[in-house]
């Protein structure tokens, strides 16, 4: 069933994108129907019956359905109609890749409440930064085509795209709203895995290489924060910590997942 919802919420998602512009009020309801379809489908696929399903595909299927309805709050307060034509697309593919890649299941049997809890609350948080890391490359993208529009005329379809996204300062703005909630969501995350490892993970807390990663992701996105309330950074320095943390935080899980489930062919936990 829920293979179904996801390829149903693919074509909604890119019906989104090739209607008129002009039909605004259509976009909007095609695309609420496509982030409710593939809520759906990942609800299905994440929570079978007495157990919990993990892996790669689904986490970044899941960064992706919180993508997609951030950006249609966001959209409430600036125009951000150029970031969702780059959004839908991505949002279509990871839709259908849990299909494709189903991960690993866990028996929710002996285990504490706080499990699902601690994983729901990680995949949230790798799901804020990840809109994060995507804002952030928007914005390297944006900065640069800026400065080179006084050499040349770029291509036009850029051009259009740029001219859709809110200025730079109000993108920065968002970017940091992202990054302060996913930050207290990992900080979450992180403290739910040292505290509560034994009872939550049903394994002692040990330092391998998904925790150091964590760590120091969380690091990373903490001077970040730290850099902008105290010293006001932005610019290239603010994109350079996000985009550093993130792939941190992606190597500490997805990475590590995605050795094991489709090069080792290995369904670990």
């Amino acid at each position: 069933m829920q293979i179904y919802l996801s390829f149903l919420a693919a074509a909604l998602y890119i019906s989104s994108i090739v209607l008129p512009a002009s039909r605004l009020s259509m976009i909007n309801v095609v695309s609420a129907l496509a982030w409710l379809t593939h809520g759906a489908a990942l609800w299905l696929t994440v929570f079978p019956e007495y157990a919990i399903r993990v892996g790669f595909a689904v986490m970044l299927s899941a960064a992706l359905w919180v993508s997609v309805f951030v950006c249609w709050l966001e959209n409430r307060n600036a125009a951000l109609d150029g970031l969702r034509l780059l959004l839908m697309p991505n949002a279509a593919l990871m839709a259908v890749l849990p299909g494709f890649f189903p991960g690993s299941l866990i028996a929710l049997a002996g285990k504490t409440a706080m499990f699902p809890w601690h994983v729901v609350i990680a995949m949230l948080a790798y799901s804020t930064l990840t809109i994060a890391a995507f804002h952030a490359v928007v914005m390297t993208v944006q900065d640069k085509h800026l400065h080179q529009l006084r050499a040349s005329q770029k291509t036009l379809w850029l051009n259009t795209l740029i001219d859709r996204l809110p200025a730079l300062l109000t993108m920065e703005k968002i970017l940091f709203r992202f990054v302060a909630l996913g930050f207290v969501l990992l900080t979450l995350t992180v403290l739910s895995g040292v505290i509560f490892s034994e009872q939550v993970l049903g394994v002692a807390f040990k330092w391998d290489h998904k925790t150091l990663l964590s760590l120091l992701s969380w690091l990373l996105f903490a001077i970040l924060l730290t850099g902008r309330y105290w010293r006001g950074w932005r610019g290239k320095t603010v994109l350079s910590f996000t985009l550093s943390g993130f792939i941190t935080l992606l190597l500490a899980y997805v990475g590590s997942r995605f050795v094991l489930e489709v090069l080792l062919h290995r369904s670990l936990t």
